[in-house]
Order: structure tokens, then sequence, then C-alpha cells
């Protein structure tokens, strides 16, 4: 029995239309998963062909240009393209694209404008001279992130979610194409990441672009009008009011490493984090969302049936099952593990591996269970572990910059991050009902567990040396652990069908 089949709506036997529903909303999430496991798949087998194109240096520039680019971002559109599936007239949709699109040229306007004005004092702030040629490129990439978050959710709108996949994938495979390319032909400095991101992301706006003008130009000529999108704007106007800032809050959250990390560092160590980041980012986050889309309805249905605390516990002991074993091998051997697939350049990306790695073990574990905030209607404290998230990591990366250690600042970056999201995990667990003590008791079961396999890693890192030696017995104790996972899953799934 499946896991999104444990809990059951109170009709035992659902009738033809609710089965077709929930048939057509799985295949839709497939198509989105299916197209962002492939994107990100291919970004995690780049990196090594990358990381010995590149230095880090490079890295560190198109690190500080995306993470510039991502707050301008989420903030291109004002948010209004989380209006667009919402009116209930695709006439009223049209007007609140046209929104979007128009704030979207706003906002590289003014990009434009301010760094045209201050582009010597962004470049001395950030001390990121490496990024100074580029910097112009900032406001079309401001442009193209807004038009495509505006057409992204205009084909969520159309439902046809096979679009989105193909963009995802065109907008990877291109990327890491031209990357590669322009790396091989001896053009390796930061602007060739750079060009090439925004080549992909490019290709994806005209991608979902061509399609969308293709079926709707007759619904655009019809519908989109002046005075209509300023009163889609006034409608909608509680987006960019209200929505927006906690946005930014967030993004700008996520993105205060590597400004800080510039600023105290050097490009350098920009580029160490980045890649130590996105390593235990991209699959941990893939695999919480995918986990988070099955777990938000089925917790909204356990909350009203009064049994969440039994679905939120089997949720954590999955959470934990998937997440512990990799993100601990992580913390022994992931310098090892960083020489051996991207060359000794690397290795000190790899200890901010180890560093960073339990604090994403505890993120990862808060990814899908925070969606409980909003199916328990205590949204406020969401907001309160923002702000609080926000602070904590200013604090660890400025005192670690003030003292001169970047792995200082990693070290209390994690540290006060496991503290925040320890806490988080807390609140929701004790707020589902669930006991802590069978939370420990699935946290020192899996930890003993890992203990074989952890001995192994330290004796071969500490006395042998061989990273070769490393890799070969992470694969084997891998495997092994796969095949338990397998094995538990299966009976856990056995249990939930009984």
């Amino acid at each position: 029995m499946s896991e999104t089949s444990t809990i059951e709506t109170s009709s035992s036997h659902p009738s033809g239309s609710s089965a077709r529903a929930k048939s057509s909303f799985e295949r839709d999430v497939l198509k989105l998963v299916s197209g962002t496991t492939f994107a990100q798949v291919l970004l995690i087998i780049a990196a090594p062909i990358l990381t010995r194109l590149y230095t880090p240096e490079a890295f560190g520039v198109l690190t500080i240009f995306t993470s510039i680019t991502t707050i301008l971002g989420v903030m291109a559109c004002f948010r209004y393209e989380l209006a667009i599936t919402l009116p209930e007239t695709d006439e009223e949709a049209a007007n609140v694209l046209g929104a979007s699109l128009v704030f979207a040229m706003l906002m590289s306007l003014l990009a434009f404008f301010i760094i045209q004005w201050n582009h010597e004092l962004i470049i001395n702030l950030l001390r990121a001279p490496l990024l100074a040629p580029w910097l112009w490129l900032v406001p079309p990439a401001t442009f193209l992130a807004g038009v495509f978050l505006g057409f992204n959710y205009w084909t969520t709108r159309t439902r046809h979610f096979g679009r989105l996949s193909v963009s995802r994938i065109l907008q990877s495979v291109s990327t890491a194409t031209s990357q590669i390319t322009l790396g091989v032909v001896g053009f390796a400095p930061g602007g060739a990441l750079i060009i090439s991101s925004i080549g992909g992301q490019a290709l994806a706006v005209v991608s979902l672009g061509v399609q969308i003008f293709r079926d709707d130009t007759e619904t655009f000529r019809r519908s989109i009008r002046l005075h209509k999108i300023f009163a889609a704007a006034k409608r909608y106007r509680k987006f960019p009011l209200y929505d927006t800032w906690s946005a930014l809050l967030n993004s700008v959250s996520w993105q205060l490493p590597s400004f800080l990390l510039s600023m105290f560092f050097s490009s350098a160590v920009v580029g160490y984090y980045a890649l130590g980041f996105r390593i235990l980012q991209l699959p941990m986050s893939l695999i919480g969302s995918a986990i988070a889309q099955v777990f938000y309805p089925q917790a909204a249905e356990a909350y009203i049936q009064g049994n969440l605390s039994i679905l939120v516990e089997k949720t954590f002991h999955r959470l934990v099952l998937v997440g512990l074993f990799p993100m601990l091998t992580l913390a022994l051997v992931g310098s090892d593990l960083y020489i051996f697939f991207f060359g000794t350049e690397w290795k000190e990306a790899g200890v901010y591996t180890q560093i960073l790695s339990i604090w994403a073990f505890v993120w990862f574990i808060s990814s899908p269970l925070s969606t409980l905030f909003s199916v328990l209607e205590k949204q406020e404290h969401m907001l309160r572990w923002n702000i609080a998230n926000f602070l904590t990591r200013f604090l660890s990366l400025w005192i670690g910059g003030v003292i001169q250690e970047p792995r200082v600042s990693i070290f209390l970056f994690a540290a006060t991050g496991v503290l925040v999201y320890g806490y988080i995990n807390y609140s929701i667990l004790s707020a589902s009902g669930v006991p802590l003590r069978n939370v420990a008791i699935i946290l020192i079961k899996n930890i003993l567990i890992f203990l074989p396999a952890g001995a192994t890693f330290v004796l071969l890192s500490t006395f042998v040396h061989m990273p070769l030696l490393t890799v070969i017995a992470v694969i084997v104790w891998g495997g092994i652990y796969v095949l338990y996972l397998v094995k538990t899953q299966s009976r856990i799934l056995g249990r939930s069908g009984k």
C-alpha cells in the first residue's frame, strides 16, 4: 500500500470523478518532479567536470551574482505572479500576468540605474573586483527571472505542467553544456559561468513563451488593456504589500553567506561555500519538496480526523531514515569525497560540507514538517522563525568575519542553524502531539545503525589517507543501507496498510 493512501477519506470508495482528479493530480506532480529531478541530477553530474575547469574564485563570482539576482528576482513581479492562478476568468488572469511583466520591467530598470550610479560602491562593498565586468548583466537577469515567474504561473494556471518540466530540463542542459564548452576552450572566468546561467534562463523563458503565445495570443489580444492591468494590480495589492516583504526576508536570509563571506574574505571562500552548499542542498531540497507535496494534503486531512500525531511521527521517521545516514557520512569524510570527485583544490569545500552537514539534516527534517504551521493555523510562528533565522545567520557570519576565520563563520552559521531549525522541529512535533520520547528513540536507533559504517569511515580517513578507499567504503556501506532502507520502508508501509 502506498504512503499516499495511508490517510483515507470518509468514503471508502471514492467516486469516479474524485478518482480521476486524484489521478490527474498525481500525473501533474510526476511531470513536475521528473523534470526537476533530471535538472538537479544533471547539475550534480556536471559539478566534477566544472570544478576541474573553473577556479573557486570563478564559482564565487557566479555565486555572488546569483545571490544578487535571486533577491531581485523574488521582488521582480512584486509577487503578483502568485495571483495569476486565482482569478475565475482568463481575462482577469491575463491582466494579472500583464501587471507581473510590467513590474518585472520596472524592477530591471531600477536595478539598471542603481548599478549605473553605484557600480564602484557595490564592488567595493562586496570586495569582489572580479564581478565588476559582469555586474551590468544583473538588470537583464532580473528581467528574465521576473518573466519566467510570470510565464511559470500562467502555465500552471493552464495546467501544462509538462511544459514546465521541459523548460527546466532545457535550462539545466543549456547551462551545463555552455559552461563546460566555454571552460574546455579556455574561456573560464566567472563571467563564463554567469553568461551560461543567463543563457539557460533565457532559453527556459523562450521555451515557455513560444508555447504560451501560440496558444493564448487571442486571449491576450482580447483581454489585456492598460486600465485593466491597473485594476488587477489594485485588486491583488495585498501580494506586494505583504507577501513581498516576507519573501524578501527569506531570500536575503538564504543569500547572506554569499555576501558576508565575500565582504570579509574572498570570492574563493564564497566558491568553496557555494559548492559545499549545493551538494547538500540539491538532493535534500528535491526529496524534501517531494515529501512536502504529499505530506501537506495528508496532514490537513489527518488534522480534521484527529490522527495528526500518527502521520507526523511516521513522516519524521521516514525523513530520518532517508537523511541521517548520508549527512553523517558527509560529516565524517566530506573532504575525502571532495578530493576524489572535485579535485584537491576543492578540499576546503569538503571541510565546509562536513561542518554544514548536521545543519542540513535538521533543515531537511523541517522542510516538509513546517507546512504544519499552515495546517495548524499558526503562521505567526513562521514569521518569528524567519526573523530569528535572519538575525542568527547575520551575527554568526559577522562574528567569524570580524575575527577573520572562514571556518568559524561556517561553524557558527551551522550551529545557530541547528538551534533555530531544531527548535522549529521541536515546536512542530510537540504541537502535533508526537511524544518526544518516540522522537529520541527514532534518532538514537538510526545513529546506532550508522555506527559500523561510521567507524569504517573514520578509520580510513584517519589512518589510511586514501580517498579512493574511502569512496569505495562509502559505496559499499551506502548500498547496504539502501537495502536496509527498502526493507524498512516496505515494513512501515505494510503496517500502515493494515
